[in-house]
Protein backbone atom coordinates (compact mmCIF):
# COMPACT_ATOMS: atom_id res chain seq x y z
CA UNK A 1 0.00 0.00 0.00
CA UNK A 2 2.85 1.87 0.76
CA UNK A 3 3.87 3.13 -2.70
CA UNK A 4 6.88 4.77 -4.39
CA UNK A 5 5.19 7.57 -4.83
CA UNK A 6 4.56 7.89 -1.00
CA UNK A 7 8.20 7.29 0.03
CA UNK A 8 9.68 9.85 -2.04
CA UNK A 9 7.28 12.61 -0.53
CA UNK A 10 7.61 11.13 3.24
CA UNK A 11 11.83 11.03 2.17
CA UNK A 12 11.79 14.74 1.25
CA UNK A 13 9.95 15.83 4.08
CA UNK A 14 12.67 13.42 6.29
CA UNK A 15 15.35 15.14 4.48
CA UNK A 16 14.11 18.56 5.56
CA UNK A 17 13.32 17.47 9.46
CA UNK A 18 16.98 16.42 9.24
CA UNK A 19 18.29 19.64 8.46
CA UNK A 20 16.16 21.55 10.84
CA UNK A 21 17.27 19.47 13.61
CA UNK A 22 20.88 20.27 13.26
CA UNK A 23 21.80 17.20 10.77
CA UNK A 24 24.36 14.85 12.70
CA UNK A 25 21.64 12.05 13.37
CA UNK A 26 21.12 9.41 10.23
CA UNK A 27 19.79 6.80 11.78
CA UNK A 28 17.48 8.84 13.93
CA UNK A 29 16.27 10.32 10.58
CA UNK A 30 15.60 6.98 9.27
CA UNK A 31 13.41 5.58 11.95
CA UNK A 32 11.26 8.70 11.79
CA UNK A 33 10.69 7.98 8.09
CA UNK A 34 9.48 4.45 8.77
CA UNK A 35 7.48 5.39 11.10
CA UNK A 36 5.66 8.76 9.19
CA UNK A 37 5.47 5.50 7.07
CA UNK A 38 3.75 3.59 9.49
CA UNK A 39 1.60 6.33 10.45
CA UNK A 40 0.51 6.83 6.69
CA UNK A 41 -0.70 3.11 6.54
CA UNK A 42 -2.50 3.16 9.83
CA UNK A 43 -4.50 6.42 7.89
CA UNK A 44 -5.56 4.00 5.72
CA UNK A 45 -6.84 1.28 8.28
CA UNK A 46 -7.95 4.13 9.96
CA UNK A 47 -10.42 5.52 6.80
CA UNK A 48 -11.81 2.22 6.29
CA UNK A 49 -13.01 1.98 9.61
CA UNK A 50 -14.80 5.27 8.73
CA UNK A 51 -16.84 3.29 6.41
CA UNK A 52 -17.82 1.31 9.28
CA UNK A 53 -18.98 3.95 11.50
CA UNK A 54 -20.92 5.89 8.50
CA UNK A 55 -22.97 2.87 8.49
CA UNK A 56 -23.16 2.03 12.13
CA UNK A 57 -25.20 6.09 11.93
CA UNK A 58 -27.11 5.21 8.96
CA UNK A 59 -28.25 2.06 11.02
CA UNK A 60 -29.33 3.71 14.01
CA UNK A 61 -31.11 6.84 11.71
CA UNK A 62 -32.68 3.84 9.70
CA UNK A 63 -33.94 1.97 13.01
CA UNK A 64 -35.23 5.56 14.43
CA UNK A 65 -37.16 6.11 11.50
CA UNK A 66 -38.70 2.76 10.81
CA UNK A 67 -39.86 2.60 15.22
CA UNK A 68 -41.34 6.01 14.24
CA UNK A 69 -43.08 4.80 10.67
CA UNK A 70 -44.26 1.83 12.58
CA UNK A 71 -45.75 3.99 15.57
CA UNK A 72 -47.52 6.33 13.46
CA UNK A 73 -47.94 4.44 10.22
CA UNK A 74 -46.93 6.95 8.58
CA UNK A 75 -46.44 7.30 4.64
CA UNK A 76 -43.98 4.48 2.98
CA UNK A 77 -41.88 2.50 5.04
CA UNK A 78 -37.76 3.61 5.37
CA UNK A 79 -35.94 1.49 3.02
CA UNK A 80 -32.90 -0.66 3.86
CA UNK A 81 -31.12 -0.60 0.61
CA UNK A 82 -28.11 1.75 2.06
CA UNK A 83 -27.76 0.01 5.46
CA UNK A 84 -28.14 -3.46 4.01
CA UNK A 85 -24.77 -2.91 2.35
CA UNK A 86 -22.85 -6.84 1.62
CA UNK A 87 -19.82 -4.75 1.21
CA UNK A 88 -19.74 -2.96 4.73
CA UNK A 89 -21.31 -6.00 6.38
CA UNK A 90 -17.85 -7.68 5.28
CA UNK A 91 -15.44 -5.06 5.95
CA UNK A 92 -16.75 -4.85 9.54
CA UNK A 93 -15.96 -8.25 10.37
CA UNK A 94 -12.43 -7.75 8.18
CA UNK A 95 -10.06 -9.93 10.31
CA UNK A 96 -7.18 -7.55 9.65
CA UNK A 97 -8.97 -4.15 10.26
CA UNK A 98 -10.75 -5.92 13.45
CA UNK A 99 -7.12 -6.37 14.83
CA UNK A 100 -6.01 -2.96 14.09
CA UNK A 101 -8.79 -1.55 15.93
CA UNK A 102 -8.41 -3.62 19.11
CA UNK A 103 -4.45 -3.17 19.02
CA UNK A 104 -4.15 0.53 17.65
CA UNK A 105 -7.38 1.37 19.84
CA UNK A 106 -8.07 3.97 16.56
CA UNK A 107 -11.85 4.36 16.46
CA UNK A 108 -14.31 6.93 15.81
CA UNK A 109 -15.71 6.64 18.64
CA UNK A 110 -14.68 10.29 20.06
CA UNK A 111 -15.71 11.63 16.88
CA UNK A 112 -19.47 10.97 16.34
CA UNK A 113 -20.51 14.53 15.64
CA UNK A 114 -18.39 14.80 13.04
CA UNK A 115 -19.20 11.07 11.59
CA UNK A 116 -23.36 12.07 11.77
CA UNK A 117 -22.10 15.38 9.80
CA UNK A 118 -20.50 13.37 7.24
CA UNK A 119 -23.51 10.99 7.05
CA UNK A 120 -26.07 13.51 6.58
CA UNK A 121 -23.97 14.86 3.80
CA UNK A 122 -23.78 11.49 1.92
CA UNK A 123 -27.47 11.50 2.26
CA UNK A 124 -28.14 14.87 1.01
CA UNK A 125 -25.62 14.40 -1.88
CA UNK A 126 -27.52 13.06 -5.69
CA UNK A 127 -25.74 10.12 -5.79
CA UNK A 128 -26.87 8.69 -2.30
CA UNK A 129 -30.21 10.07 -3.99
CA UNK A 130 -30.18 8.15 -6.88
CA UNK A 131 -29.22 5.07 -5.07
CA UNK A 132 -32.31 5.00 -2.74
CA UNK A 133 -34.53 5.99 -5.38
CA UNK A 134 -33.64 2.69 -7.48
CA UNK A 135 -35.97 -0.07 -6.90
CA UNK A 136 -33.57 -3.30 -8.18
CA UNK A 137 -32.05 -5.80 -5.54
CA UNK A 138 -28.72 -4.48 -5.26
CA UNK A 139 -25.76 -7.73 -6.06
CA UNK A 140 -22.49 -7.45 -4.42
CA UNK A 141 -20.77 -5.54 -6.86
CA UNK A 142 -23.97 -2.88 -6.80
CA UNK A 143 -22.84 -2.49 -3.15
CA UNK A 144 -19.47 -1.70 -3.81
CA UNK A 145 -19.89 0.54 -6.48
CA UNK A 146 -22.06 3.10 -4.33
CA UNK A 147 -19.44 3.25 -1.57
CA UNK A 148 -16.64 4.04 -4.54
CA UNK A 149 -18.78 6.84 -5.77
CA UNK A 150 -19.43 8.10 -2.34
CA UNK A 151 -16.15 8.01 -1.56
CA UNK A 152 -15.13 10.10 -4.22
CA UNK A 153 -18.25 12.68 -4.54
CA UNK A 154 -18.67 13.32 -1.38
CA UNK A 155 -15.63 11.65 1.06
CA UNK A 156 -12.55 13.08 -0.61
CA UNK A 157 -13.83 16.13 -1.18
CA UNK A 158 -14.79 17.01 2.68
CA UNK A 159 -12.77 19.74 3.91
CA UNK A 160 -13.90 19.30 7.68
CA UNK A 161 -12.42 15.50 7.30
CA UNK A 162 -9.08 17.57 6.42
CA UNK A 163 -9.19 19.38 9.58
CA UNK A 164 -9.90 16.65 12.09
CA UNK A 165 -7.02 14.67 10.29
CA UNK A 166 -4.93 17.37 10.82
CA UNK A 167 -5.55 17.56 14.68
CA UNK A 168 -4.99 13.94 15.44
CA UNK A 169 -1.63 13.56 13.69
CA UNK A 170 0.91 15.66 11.65
CA UNK A 171 2.10 12.94 9.94
CA UNK A 172 -1.43 12.95 8.19
CA UNK A 173 -1.15 16.19 6.41
CA UNK A 174 -0.11 15.61 3.29
CA UNK A 175 -0.75 11.41 2.84
CA UNK A 176 -4.92 12.14 2.07
CA UNK A 177 -4.66 12.38 -1.47
CA UNK A 178 -2.75 8.94 -2.00
CA UNK A 179 -4.68 7.05 0.67
CA UNK A 180 -8.00 7.60 -0.68
CA UNK A 181 -7.27 6.14 -4.04
CA UNK A 182 -5.79 2.59 -1.99
CA UNK A 183 -8.95 3.06 0.02
CA UNK A 184 -10.82 3.10 -3.58
CA UNK A 185 -8.89 0.64 -4.65
CA UNK A 186 -9.54 -1.87 -2.02
CA UNK A 187 -13.09 -1.28 -2.28
CA UNK A 188 -13.36 -2.38 -5.53
CA UNK A 189 -10.91 -5.78 -4.78
CA UNK A 190 -13.39 -6.75 -2.29
CA UNK A 191 -14.05 -10.21 -3.26
CA UNK A 192 -17.37 -12.18 -1.54
CA UNK A 193 -16.23 -15.21 -1.47
CA UNK A 194 -13.24 -14.23 1.14
CA UNK A 195 -15.35 -13.27 3.67
CA UNK A 196 -13.79 -12.25 6.96
CA UNK A 197 -10.07 -13.03 5.63
CA UNK A 198 -10.34 -10.67 2.83
CA UNK A 199 -6.54 -9.45 2.45
CA UNK A 200 -6.07 -5.62 2.97
CA UNK A 201 -3.32 -4.14 1.10
CA UNK A 202 -0.04 -5.04 2.66
CA UNK A 203 2.02 -1.87 4.23
CA UNK A 204 4.70 -2.68 2.03
CA UNK A 205 4.16 -3.98 -1.85
CA UNK A 206 7.44 -6.07 -1.09
CA UNK A 207 10.18 -5.67 0.74
CA UNK A 208 12.41 -4.02 -2.00
CA UNK A 209 9.99 -0.95 -1.58
CA UNK A 210 10.78 -1.11 2.35
CA UNK A 211 14.72 -0.92 0.96
CA UNK A 212 14.30 1.35 -1.94
CA UNK A 213 13.12 4.19 1.29
CA UNK A 214 15.75 3.35 3.06
CA UNK A 215 18.47 3.72 0.59
CA UNK A 216 17.06 6.84 -1.03
CA UNK A 217 16.84 8.88 2.37
CA UNK A 218 20.33 7.50 2.87
CA UNK A 219 21.28 8.40 -0.77
CA UNK A 220 20.16 11.95 -0.11
CA UNK A 221 21.94 12.58 2.76
CA UNK A 222 25.24 11.03 2.63
CA UNK A 223 25.48 12.37 -1.09
CA UNK A 224 23.49 16.25 -0.20
CA UNK A 225 27.45 17.72 -0.79
CA UNK A 226 27.89 16.78 -4.18
CA UNK A 227 24.27 17.19 -5.51
CA UNK A 228 24.22 20.46 -4.26
CA UNK A 229 27.03 21.41 -6.23
CA UNK A 230 25.40 20.13 -8.98
CA UNK A 231 22.80 22.35 -8.21
CA UNK A 232 24.70 25.36 -7.74
CA UNK A 233 26.68 24.75 -10.89
CA UNK A 234 23.41 24.39 -13.13
CA UNK A 235 21.92 28.08 -11.88
CA UNK A 236 24.11 30.09 -14.05
CA UNK A 237 24.39 33.57 -11.88
CA UNK A 238 21.97 32.58 -9.19
CA UNK A 239 22.99 32.00 -5.92
CA UNK A 240 22.01 28.58 -4.26
CA UNK A 241 21.57 30.51 -1.04
CA UNK A 242 18.17 32.50 -3.31
CA UNK A 243 17.03 28.94 -4.05
CA UNK A 244 13.85 27.81 -2.50
CA UNK A 245 14.79 25.33 0.06
CA UNK A 246 11.78 22.75 -0.88
CA UNK A 247 13.15 23.29 -4.34
CA UNK A 248 16.91 22.17 -3.58
CA UNK A 249 15.69 19.69 -1.45
CA UNK A 250 13.31 18.28 -4.28
CA UNK A 251 16.09 18.34 -6.57
CA UNK A 252 19.04 17.01 -3.73
CA UNK A 253 16.49 13.78 -3.23
CA UNK A 254 15.59 13.83 -7.53
CA UNK A 255 19.44 13.26 -7.82
CA UNK A 256 20.14 10.91 -5.53
CA UNK A 257 17.13 8.55 -6.96
CA UNK A 258 18.52 9.20 -10.35
CA UNK A 259 22.14 7.80 -9.29
CA UNK A 260 21.57 5.20 -6.59
CA UNK A 261 18.72 3.31 -8.89
CA UNK A 262 20.22 2.21 -12.19
CA UNK A 263 16.67 0.56 -13.20
CA UNK A 264 14.77 3.93 -12.43
CA UNK A 265 14.20 5.53 -15.35
CA UNK A 266 15.44 9.08 -15.66
CA UNK A 267 11.80 10.18 -16.73
CA UNK A 268 10.34 8.42 -14.33
CA UNK A 269 12.41 10.25 -11.48
CA UNK A 270 12.21 13.45 -13.00
CA UNK A 271 8.30 12.80 -13.93
CA UNK A 272 7.93 12.16 -9.92
CA UNK A 273 9.60 14.86 -8.49
CA UNK A 274 8.22 17.43 -11.02
CA UNK A 275 4.61 16.52 -9.49
CA UNK A 276 5.76 16.63 -5.86
CA UNK A 277 7.15 20.25 -6.65
CA UNK A 278 3.75 20.92 -8.51
CA UNK A 279 2.21 19.72 -5.64
CA UNK A 280 4.42 21.08 -2.64
CA UNK A 281 6.62 23.93 -3.35
CA UNK A 282 5.93 27.47 -5.11
CA UNK A 283 3.83 27.77 -8.12
CA UNK A 284 6.91 27.92 -10.47
CA UNK A 285 8.36 25.46 -9.60
CA UNK A 286 7.24 21.94 -11.59
CA UNK A 287 8.39 23.53 -14.54
CA UNK A 288 11.62 25.33 -13.09
CA UNK A 289 12.54 21.70 -11.55
CA UNK A 290 11.71 20.09 -14.81
CA UNK A 291 14.14 21.90 -16.85
CA UNK A 292 17.19 21.92 -13.85
CA UNK A 293 16.72 18.14 -13.88
CA UNK A 294 16.65 17.72 -17.26
CA UNK A 295 20.04 19.79 -17.89
CA UNK A 296 21.93 17.86 -15.06
CA UNK A 297 20.79 14.70 -16.20
CA UNK A 298 22.06 15.57 -19.43
CA UNK A 299 25.48 16.53 -17.84
CA UNK A 300 26.07 13.68 -16.28
CA UNK A 301 25.60 11.32 -19.23
CA UNK A 302 27.81 13.15 -21.13
CA UNK A 303 30.39 12.77 -18.03
CA UNK A 304 29.51 9.23 -18.11
CA UNK A 305 28.56 9.82 -14.50
CA UNK A 306 25.32 8.44 -14.89
CA UNK A 307 25.00 5.21 -17.07
CA UNK A 308 21.34 5.56 -18.33
CA UNK A 309 19.91 7.24 -21.39
CA UNK A 310 17.71 10.48 -21.38
CA UNK A 311 14.13 9.23 -23.14
CA UNK A 312 12.17 11.56 -24.76
CA UNK A 313 9.44 13.21 -22.10
CA UNK A 314 5.86 15.03 -22.27
CA UNK A 315 5.43 16.28 -18.94
CA UNK A 316 2.05 17.23 -17.88
CA UNK A 317 0.34 15.41 -21.52
CA UNK A 318 -1.51 12.69 -20.36
CA UNK A 319 -0.80 9.77 -17.62
CA UNK A 320 2.53 10.67 -15.76
CA UNK A 321 5.25 8.00 -16.00
CA UNK A 322 5.66 6.07 -13.28
CA UNK A 323 7.66 2.86 -11.58
CA UNK A 324 4.72 1.65 -9.62
CA UNK A 325 1.18 0.32 -10.19
CA UNK A 326 -1.22 2.58 -11.08
CA UNK A 327 -4.72 3.12 -8.66
CA UNK A 328 -8.06 2.46 -9.33
CA UNK A 329 -10.21 4.88 -11.08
Amino acid sequence: MINRELIRLKVIQQTYAYYQNGGHKLDSAEKDLFYSLSKSYDLYLYMLELLVDLNHIAERAFNTATSRHNRLRDGLAPSPRFVNNQFIAQLEKNRQLRDFVDNQKKTWADDEDFVRYLYNKITESETYKDWMARHDTPTYEDDKAIWRQLYRKVIMEDEELDHLLEEKSLFWNDDRYIIDSFVIKTIKLFDKKLGADQPLMPEYRDEEDREFARRLLRASLLGADNYRALVSQSLHNWDLERLALMDLLIMQTALAEMMTFSQIPISVTINEYVDVAKFYSTPRSGAYINGMLDAMARQLIREGKLKKTLEARSEAVGPKATDTEGTDE
